[in-house]
């Protein structure tokens, strides 16, 4: 049987051995790993020392790797993953079994330059400009907050520089994709203390992956964002650090496959088997699609040291709007579909095209989501063996949904926003509304913590944190009446209330034998809000006979117990990092779509998750450095109003991840450095829904990257998915699938001015 231990076994072998090889010819002034210092626990540790499993990205393994989104560095963490799929403000990331849904609440709280993003549709963007990155894992809520339920990412931009310097990036590559970043730093007063940093991003490409109905590319991607940083330092005392992002995407949706065992059958849709590993059916809308996200977000963090610690105030404002088109079920050409060939000919088939005869379906979903955020925290000195945190947190949030189906005759897919389309004289003219859904939230949430860390001896460490969480949510029906699903228990302008709270504890005891030796375990609770589905959907998902899905889904609870170990060995050129957990998670989220709604809903679960990781880095020579990690996570329904998916695997449990890899760095020559790096990721098979109706293989992909560097440039070549594998990216409950992007490569020109 090819286990995760046997598969395993090869790559550990391969850098141990690449390590244990070169020891006798090592000379005693060799390079060592990296020392890198990471901010967990909210201020400056060795990551060798922190007692939290950490994945940390240096400015340099950013720049080596080519991690320009936030796909590229989940690419490199094990037990993680990322789903990109339908719109961009849609994407999701799952750790350790902790996985989000559409319109969900996040697994993981991220934060950068210290602010926390609250609102998760923010995440997925082009990552310009990055000092460093740290992935941390288990429930970090007691220091995060609410929604770092499976873990927490902490993005820190580059710092304002001392003196006038640039930084620019060119490329070029195949599905006509081309790039251009350019960023600027210095000193804006003669004594220096205020200081700025100012960068752009462009990138463009007319996609990757082939529409065949419309003979054009159907993942055209356009990206603008801007960001501007000033740092203002009057003193040793005092800091200002003002933040000013701006990002805009044009890109496509609703691309789904639904494939047919018998393309000429349009009823085979209804009797294809679902299969997370069918790539035999192409990407074939009508309807191109449209999906437009603004990111607006503007955050304030002062500082002030009075001698015996730090008081911050972080104040962040962030607008996110949202605007996707697309064709409905089963995304197909209007007369080999499902709604022409069947529903429509069943209510309308009397009637001649001219006067609402049979016609095609297709949707639209807007969202916006505003929030204005303030943290109030104290961060005391080391007092002997002692040190705390301590502080507040108020985020309100106003969000606006709207979702529908819209007649569609092959006149395109109109936006539809806060207002259906309607025709009250023809029901179902052309671009008219079939359905329409729409919701707007006021919500207000707070949450007070603390953390405090004791030193009992050189070896022995005690921190204790705890963090409550108090979120109140308020959703008003704003679906006119003629569109409600049932007017008789819901009505136009109707208010929902609900409170959800919880107490977020961590204790963890960390023990150092020696400098290159920590072992740490701990308990920690993660807390997630619930929150509303849209009106009237929990009435539609029980006629379509899905149970656990109703108009309000509960909040989650995990409780995390966890064990680890740090190493360093053979001069500190190898680390090896393991760490193991058990989680017991209550009303986890799952996904249900509702087809009759187009709506995205979620529901709950009990699960169970146990597994671990085993990190490997390793500094073969001065000019070689190898990796090679390993993620085991298994998972099983505990509890579902559903009793039939018991012992199933949770919904988007990948029950493996590998990733390994190797960097050379080597002169050539003239000041010339020649530079080879490969990555390797293998994702183990993969659940993607509570009923198991199918998984998705193990998928094996690797990126390539050689290039040509100086002190002052760089070329570099390089390649993602190398081999080209033809893949699922997501299968969706109801026999949805997205498909993977195939090889992108290209050509980057970097230099410093």
């Amino acid at each position: 049987m090819n286990t995760p231990i046997r598969r395993l076994t090869p790559v550990i072998m391969a850098t141990l051995g690449a390590v244990m090889a070169v020891e006798p010819v090592l000379a005693a002034e060799s390079d060592e790993l990296e020392e890198i210092v990471v901010t967990a626990r909210q201020r400056d540790e060795s990551l060798q020392n922190v007692p939290v499993a950490v994945d940390a990205f240096t400015e340099q393994t950013i720049q080596s790797a080519g991690i320009e989104s936030p796909r590229d560095f989940v690419a490199m963490v094990p037990n993680m993953s990322i789903v990109e799929v339908q719109n961009v403000g849609n994407s999701f990331i799952t750790i350790r079994g902790i996985s989000q849904a559409r319109n969900s609440e996040p697994s993981v709280a991220v934060l950068v330059d210290g602010v926390l993003e609250s609102n998760p549709y923010e995440f997925d963007q082009e990552l310009t400009d990055i000092k460093d990155i740290e992935v941390l894992k288990g429930p970090q809520g007691a220091l995060y907050g609410r929604d770092a339920i499976g873990g927490a990412i902490i993005i820190r931009t580059a710092d304002p520089s001392d003196q006038f310097e640039g930084t620019g990036k060119v490329g070029i590559g195949n599905g006509l994709s081309e790039k251009a970043q350019v960023a600027v730093s210095g000193p804006i007063d003669e004594a220096g203390t205020l200081k700025y940093r100012a960068s752009l991003n462009f990138y463009n490409t007319d996609g990757y992956l082939e529409n065949t109905f419309l003979d054009r590319k159907a993942d055209p991607y356009r990206d603008y964002s801007g960001r501007l940083r000033l740092l203002w330092k009057p003193n040793d005392q005092w800091s200002a650090d003002l933040r000013f992002f701006r990002d805009r995407v044009d890109t496509t949706a609703y691309y789904y496959i639904i494939p047919r065992a018998d393309e000429a059958n349009p009823f085979s849709s209804f009797t294809t088997p679902p299969n997370a590993n069918d790539i035999s059916s192409p990407i074939q809308t009508q309807n191109a699609g449209s999906d437009n996200r603004d990111v607006t977000d503007v955050a304030l963090k002062l500082d002030y040291n009075p001698g015996y610690g730090t008081f911050t105030a972080t104040s962040d404002y962030n607008f996110t709007k949202e605007i996707d088109t697309g064709d409905a079920y089963d995304f197909r050409p209007i007369k080999d579909s499902i709604f022409y060939n069947y529903f429509s000919p069943l209510y309308y088939g009397s009637l001649p095209a001219a006067d609402g005869g049979p016609f095609g379906e297709s949707q639209s979903q807007f969202i916006t989501e505003k929030t204005v955020s303030q943290e109030l925290r104290f961060t005391s000195n080391k007092i002997g063996n002692f040190s705390w945190i301590a502080g507040l947190y108020y985020v309100h949030t106003q969000r606006f949904i709207s979702t529908d189906n819209i007649v569609d005759r092959g006149d395109g897919v109109p936006a539809v926003y806060q207002t259906p389309l309607v025709d009250p004289t023809n029901p179902i003219a052309t671009n008219t509304n079939v359905t329409f859904l729409a919701d707007s939230q006021n919500n207000n949430a707070w949450a007070e913590f603390a953390d405090a860390t004791y030193e009992f001896s050189p070896q022995w460490e005690l921190d204790a944190a705890i963090r409550y969480d108090r979120d109140q949510r308020q959703n008003t029906t704003d679906t006119p009446t003629h569109f409600l699903i049932d007017p008789a228990n819901s009505y136009t302008g109707e208010v929902r209330e609900v409170t959800f709270d919880a107490a977020q504890p961590k204790g963890t005891l960390r023990y150092k034998p020696t400098d290159d030796l920590t072992f740490y375990g701990g308990w920690s609770r993660g807390f997630r809000s619930g929150g509303f589905n849209q009106t009237g959907v929990g009435e539609a998902a029980a006629a379509a006979g899905q149970l656990g899905v109703h108009d309000l889904f509960q909040a989650e609870i995990a409780d995390t117990w966890e064990v680890g170990a740090k190493s360093l060995w053979f001069d500190k050129r190898l680390s090896a990092n393991l760490a193991l957990y058990y989680t017991n998670s209550h009303n986890g989220y799952f996904f249900f779509y509702s087809a009759s709604t187009s709506t995205q809903n979620l529901g709950n679960l009990d699960a169970l998750y146990k597994g671990g990781e085993l990190e490997l880095t390793g500094k073969a020579t001065d000019w070689l450095d190898l990796y090679a990690n390993f993620g085991y996570n298994d998972g099983s329904i505990t509890a579902m109003q559903d009793p039939k998916v018991i012992g199933n695997k949770p919904p988007l449990l990948t029950q493996d991840t590998v990733n390994a890899g190797f960097q050379a760095h080597k002169p050539v020559g003239d000041g010339l450095n020649g530079v080879l790096r490969m990555d390797y990721q293998m994702i183990g098979r993969t659940w993607w829904d509570p009923y198991n109706v199918t998984s998705r293989d193990p998928v094996n992909l690797i990126d390539l990257r050689a290039g040509v560097e100086s002190d002052r440039w760089t070329v570099t070549a390089w390649s993602k998915n190398l081999t080209n594998k033809i893949y699922n990216e997501e299968f969706s409950p109801g026999g949805f699938l997205w498909r993977a992007l195939p090889r992108r490569y290209g050509v980057d020109f970097t230099f410093k001015f």
